[in-house]
């Protein structure tokens, strides 16, 4: 089923992300935690493409076949930074012989050897790529508080705008932990006549040692609300897990009632803390 009829079709939606091992030896423990997250019935799953060429990207596929498998709609990442249009075409026509209809569209993160851009330099040339015959459903990233690459956020704005006009069906956010901020971000791209649903993108911080990477890939600040929990309890394991946790699902209730319906849960392959937050909100979805 594709994201978009999914998305039309309920009150609210709540998906899960997860990523493929980086080695044969994590395989099984994955599979086991992709087939734990699974049982909680998520509207859907994404599953992410490997950052820096690492490993991870050969077992994407494997990973969304197993999600399909499982009876959850799968989202599968493809990036473009380090490929040419041959080895693109070839991972297009995997996804379509598997039957992946949902496709989430990505540039990639630079790598410090990047020699040069090779056949696409931009996110917007991969998603004109994919939407060209219209069986894929195809999705983009977005940055609330603009990518760490552009120099404002009205300008990435811009070029998301650009993504959206080249076929992406809808958006799914970087992380962010003050919602005001993706409720004004999401007035800006209204205004720029960006329509497509934007799915709000939520990072349980459940450690300490998670924050300082998380703050780096959504290139925006921690709130002093925030600050002050990971201040109190970021030494404490158990009362991380639990603080962070009740923040996620705070988040989520306020966007949920502030008539956002679709919110994508970055769980870190950790069946506990997305089985928590999908308990927590079990009233309400």
């Amino acid at each position: 089923m594709k994201i978009t009829d999914i998305l039309q079709s309920k009150p609210a939606t709540l998906s899960f992300e997860v990523f493929p091992p980086k080695t044969d030896m994590k395989y099984e423990e994955v599979m086991g935690a992709v087939a734990k997250i699974a049982t909680l019935k998520p509207d859907f799953m994404s599953v992410t493409y490997g950052a820096m060429g690492n490993g991870a990207r050969k077992y994407t596929l494997a990973v969304a076949k197993e999600v399909m498998s499982l009876g959850v709609t799968p989202l599968a990442h493809l990036t473009c930074i380090d490929s040419d249009k041959e080895d693109v075409e070839t991972k297009i026509e995997a996804f379509r012989e598997m039957g992946i209809e949902n496709v989430l569209a990505l540039r990639g993160d630079i790598p410090p050897d990047h020699e040069g851009f090779r056949d696409y330099r931009y996110a917007s040339e991969l998603v004109e790529e994919l939407s060209r015959d219209g069986h894929f459903c195809v999705g983009g990233a977005c940055y609330p508080e603009g990518h760490p690459d552009s120099p404002t956020l009205f300008s990435d704005i811009d070029n998301l705008k650009k993504k959206v006009d080249a076929g992406c069906s809808f958006l799914t956010t970087q992380m962010f932990f003050d919602n005001d901020i993706f409720y004004s971000f999401l007035s800006k791209c209204r205004d720029s006549h960006i329509y497509v649903p934007i799915i709000a993108g939520i990072m349980p911080v459940t450690n300490g040692s998670q924050v300082k990477r998380s703050v780096a890939l959504s290139g925006g600040i921690l709130p002093s609300k925030f600050r002050r929990i990971i201040d109190r309890f970021g030494s404490d394991p158990v009362a991380m897990r639990q603080a962070g946790i009740a923040y996620a699902t705070d988040q989520i209730i306020d966007l949920y009632a502030n008539g956002i319906k679709a919110v994508h849960v970055y769980s870190m392959n950790k069946p506990d803390v997305a089985e928590a937050i999908r308990s927590n909100l079990s009233g309400i979805i």
